[in-house]
């Protein structure tokens, strides 16, 4: 089963002129003037042909000119079309009715149609697209897992991945449509309200409950909580500061952003910890000590020239973390460490790292207003794919505003909770307080009843979207829920999501978990890459051997005749002369023996 929420429309069969193609109306003018003397002699004209076309011979004669004329015409248009190169994947379908007129770009052309100009519009949203029926990807399916025993966890599939160049000219012109929403705003209190009954922070304001509910009453234009509810610019003073000179250089980015981010966590100061001052722990002993990075920055690779040059790649950190990067990957002036832009974030919000990160995670598009596309990945994971071919196979492809994977084992909010809950994620009785809240708005348990949709639970590490009204919508409504109850987001996914769903023509596309493993690779957190570090055995000392001794003198080898023998009493000691052999040995009666040898 493929992915939730593509949008069904008809496909039609097109031809390779353009990218785009639309229906668009001809628009004409009429006006009410008196005839001219021109168009007198017309009419006179007609009339006259009219008079003569009644004959056999003169009738014939008229059809033939008029059919040679349009032959030409028809002939010298084909050619003027032929000329006109237009670099397009070949054979693609594109989503719409019958169309009769394609247009390759997305600005007003003028067309000539059988001797009258007509002016056309680009088209104002995109209408997706699919392969044709021969191409390998149409006809690509997953082949059967690797029966590999000793490997039963999750593992990466095969993706059929477009080339670079034809992603790259499939990326939208027009955004796609949202439904129900057009105009999203977003709310700005000064002075911060905070009665609440529950939940709410600084930084994300704090909703009544009656002000969640309306933000599921979906209009055409609405005004919601969307952090950042201090100041009407996020980063200026509202939590969350970015420095004058990022913002800026993040408001240029108006095509793909790539974001992640590398915040330190208060889980470094293990369990002494009493509290945690954004970055300085205090343990119950008096020792003090910075919270480590909680990832390294990963450099992406297989990125294309092209990428390199249009793609924005921001990763956001804390001071901590600056300093380690200075100190480890020598960041400098120029706040690039490869081909990620650094930018430092101040006055972080919360004192959780992991809390703190979600803000560049579901608020991507408040960072980046002008930004179309973004592809965020935690910070554990390394991007090994060109964002280009993601978002053609995940997002335009799929004509979906909003993909994220969805869990690789776990599929219902409950058992994801109970999970959570026996892993220490979060403390356990704020996760059923969050539960029970939601079950009392409806949710139940994952059944067979909700398909096409296949999970209520993603793998929140990677999101791929659109920046349109409904998808910013849906992501601000995620945030305002992390920020009321627990940061563990996989929780009020579903909520969200369904609540969307039901009065919208609209949901999230979920690809298989082992997709996502083949465009990003996970990595240890920083602690745990220490941990194992020391876990190894010290590595041998890979110096040359030092010399060997010099060799001791040499000494005699003592032989059997060389030891001394037993000296009888009133003889000389020394040895004893040898024995004759041959004529004068004496012979034994009893045959040839061994001698003895003397005894020691």
């Amino acid at each position: 089963m493929t992915g939730l929420g593509v949008r069904s429309s008809s496909y039609g069969s097109l031809d390779k002129t353009g990218l785009y193609a639309v229906v668009l109306p001809i628009h004409t003018t009429t006006n009410r003037t008196k005839p001219s003397k021109m168009h007198k002699e017309r009419e006179g004209f007609v009339h006259w042909i009219c008079k003569f076309a009644g004959r056999k011979k003169v009738g014939m004669l008229l059809l033939f000119l008029i059919s040679a004329v349009v032959f030409l015409r028809v002939l010298y248009a084909g050619k003027g079309e032929d000329g006109q190169e237009v670099q397009v994947p070949p054979s693609l379908h594109f989503n719409g009715t019958s169309h009769s007129i394609l247009l390759p770009t997305n600005q007003n052309q003028n067309v000539n149609i059988l001797g009258t100009n007509v002016i056309l519009s680009p088209p104002i949203h995109f209408l997706g697209y699919t392969l044709p029926q021969r191409h390998p990807c149409h006809t690509f399916t997953l082949p059967p897992p690797p029966a590999d025993r000793k490997r039963s966890g999750p593992r990466p599939c095969p993706v059929c991945y477009l080339p670079v160049q034809e992603a790259i000219a499939l990326m939208p012109d027009a955004p796609s449509f949202s439904p129900l929403l057009k105009n999203l705003t977003y709310i700005h209190e000064d002075p911060l309200n905070t009665d609440t009954e529950f939940g709410g922070s600084d930084f994300g304001g704090y909703p009544t409950l009656k002000h969640r509910n309306h933000s599921f009453d979906f209009k055409e234009t609405m005004n919601i909580h969307c952090g950042f509810v201090k100041g009407p610019q996020p980063g200026r003073n509202t939590g969350f500061d970015i420095d004058e000179a990022d913002l800026l250089e993040m408001q240029q980015c108006r095509g793909i952003v790539v974001a992640s981010a590398v915040f330190g966590t208060a889980a470094s100061c293990d369990t002494y910890l009493i509290s945690c001052c954004q970055f300085l722990c205090v343990s119950d002993e008096g020792s003090f000590s910075f919270p480590d990075a909680f990832d390294d920055v990963k450099a992406p690779k297989n990125i294309s020239k092209h990428s390199e040059e249009t793609v924005c790649f921001y990763m956001f950190v804390d001071e901590g973390t600056e300093t380690i990067l200075k100190r480890e990957r020598g960041l400098n002036g120029n706040k690039k460490v490869g081909i990620w832009r650094v930018v430092v974030v101040h006055n972080l919000p919360y004192l959780d790292g992991r809390r703190n990160g979600k803000v560049p995670k579901l608020l991507v598009h408040r960072l980046f207003p002008n930004a179309r596309y973004s592809l965020w990945i935690d910070g554990k994971l390394e991007l090994v794919v060109d964002p280009y071919q993601i978002l053609e196979r995940f997002l335009w492809r799929k004509n979906a505003t909003f993909a994220i994977s969805r869990h690789y084992r776990r599929f219902d909010v409950f058992v994801e909770a109970e999970a959570n809950k026996a892993a220490g994620k979060y403390d356990n009785a704020s996760i059923d307080f969050q539960v029970e809240f939601y079950k009392k708005e409806g949710l139940t348990p994952y059944s067979v009843a909700k398909l096409p949709i296949t999970s209520d639970v993603p793998e929140g590490c990677v999101i791929l979207r659109e920046h349109v009204p409904i998808s910013n919508l849906f992501t601000c409504l995620w945030f305002n829920e992390v920020d009321r109850f627990t940061s563990r987001d996989q929780i009020s996914f579903s909520t969200v999501r369904d609540k969307i769903a039901a009065k919208a023509n609209w949901t999230v596309s979920m690809f298989l978990d082992c997709e996502r493993r083949n465009f990003v690779v996970q990595r240890y957190h920083r602690a745990e890459q220490e941990r194992i570090a020391r876990r190894k055995p010290p590595v041998p000392n890979l110096s040359p051997p030092p010399p060997p001794p010099a060799p001791l003198p040499a000494t005699p080898v003592l032989i059997s005749s060389d030891l001394p023998r037993k000296v009888p009493s009133g003889r000389a000691g020394g040895t004893r002369p040898p024995r004759r052999r041959g004529r004068g040995r004496r012979s034994s009666p009893r045959g040839n023996r061994k001698a003895n040898l003397p005894v020691l």
